[in-house]
């Protein structure tokens, strides 16, 4: 058994380490190289190369392998002799020769159930609607959207106009989860990350994050899990008496604290 690499006039691929019996007849050998290659056994003139150099012509098809004295590690060219073979000129490997199939307007109206259908029914619908923005990662602008990479965030506003109208004493509504309670501070606090303008708040029920102390300092007095410091995007003031609240852990926000 004998392990040879293979290679052909008309292809770029290289097959490597087919494995042939020496006992193998040069015919058989032809025979088998037509399943890896494509050309027929008729249409084939091998050379048997070793080191990139040609020791010889396997013509005789009667022979068996050993009769060459065929070794694993040598390399038999294969030799495409038809000239209308399917492989000449990247036939069996260039796709950008193959045509594709292009439909034409006026079939692709026709045709039901198609995206463009679709469009135009929501426009039908609603003059203003707009398709959904491309999917820059697929292209796809169905496609569900990936999440965002670290740090590609979308920025918060949080300059003095995002607390503007809101004082301390306020009763207010905070997001997410409808908390209830009683604004206790308004304005900048130094020992927060990502700066800017915060509102402390002090809750009817233990639902917040916060004391009311920041790294040592107190800004606003209350009990454990009373407290919290949010943005102004997320504070509704107004006539909220308190009331039950649902106790449930609320998913984490970068704009609380």
């Amino acid at each position: 058994m004998v392990a040879i690499h293979c290679t052909h006039s008309n292809l770029m691929k290289k097959m490597i380490e087919l494995k042939f019996d020496l006992h193998t007849t040069i015919g058989d050998l032809k025979a088998r190289l037509h399943m890896h290659c494509g050309t027929p056994a008729s249409a084939q003139r091998l050379i048997l190369r070793d080191g990139g150099q040609d020791i010889a012509h396997l013509d005789d098809d009667s022979k068996m392998m050993g009769f060459y004295s065929i070794e694993s590690g040598m390399t038999i060219h294969i030799i495409d002799t038809d000239p209308f073979s399917m492989s000449r000129g990247g036939g069996l490997e260039d796709v950008s020769l193959i045509q594709k199939y292009k439909m034409d307007d006026e079939t692709y109206e026709a045709r039901k159930g198609t995206v463009r259908q679709w469009i135009k029914e929501q426009k039908e619908a609603d003059p203003n609607w707009k398709p959904p923005k491309q999917n820059n990662f697929s292209g796809n602008p169905w496609e569900k959207q990936p999440p965002p990479a670290p740090g590609a965030a979308e920025e918060i506003e949080t300059g003095p106009e995002t607390v503007a109208g809101m004082e301390v004493g306020m009763r207010c509504e905070c997001q997410p989860g409808a908390r209830r309670g009683e604004i206790a501070y308004v304005g900048e606090v130094a020992g927060l990350s990502g700066g800017g303008h915060w509102l402390g708040v002090r809750f009817d029920e233990p639902v917040g994050r916060s004391n009311g102390v920041v790294k040592g300092e107190t800004i606003f007095e209350c009990m454990e899990r009373y407290g919290g410091f949010l943005r102004g995007k997320n504070v509704t003031v107004g006539d909220f008496p308190e009331a039950e609240l649902d106790l449930e852990d609320t998913d984490e926000e970068e704009d609380e604290l």
